[in-house]
């Protein structure tokens, strides 16, 4: 959460944070940030939502959130499970960016083989 500010780069209208940053809107140095932040619940507090029609609706909205972070956090799963890549070795840091760029580009196109390959003409030909 104290990097947060650090990973803006300007020009976000929306943030969405797993439930680690609560909180992240009230720090010192996001409150001018000019962003809507959209925070996970914590677990415990979504199973206790109330089985009412605002219950419902506070589950569809953490529903909504958790499948936006899901398109962001698909890549890495890719990288890190189907590549395994899970340790780095310091290479320089040339070399370790070049090897990440370039794993995280076949993890693109790992992700984007279903419309790639689509036999109803709808991929590339």
């Amino acid at each position: 959460m104290t990097q947060a500010q650090a990973l803006l780069h300007g020009d976000e209208t929306d943030v969405f944070g797993d439930a680690g940053y609560q909180g992240v809107d009230k720090r010192e140095e996001n409150l001018d940030v000019p962003v809507t932040w959209h925070v996970a619940m914590r677990p415990s507090q979504r199973k206790a939502l109330p089985r009412t029609p605002g219950g419902e609706m506070m589950e569809w909205i953490e529903h909504a959130k958790a499948s936006i972070r899901a398109k962001v956090e698909h890549p890495f799963h890719v990288v890190k499970n189907l590549f395994r890549h899970r340790k780095t070795r310091y290479r320089g840091l040339a070399k370790n960016t070049a090897h990440l760029l370039t794993l995280f580009g076949f993890a693109s196109l790992v992700l984007a083989r279903r419309w790639l390959l689509a036999p109803d003409g709808q991929g590339a030909s």
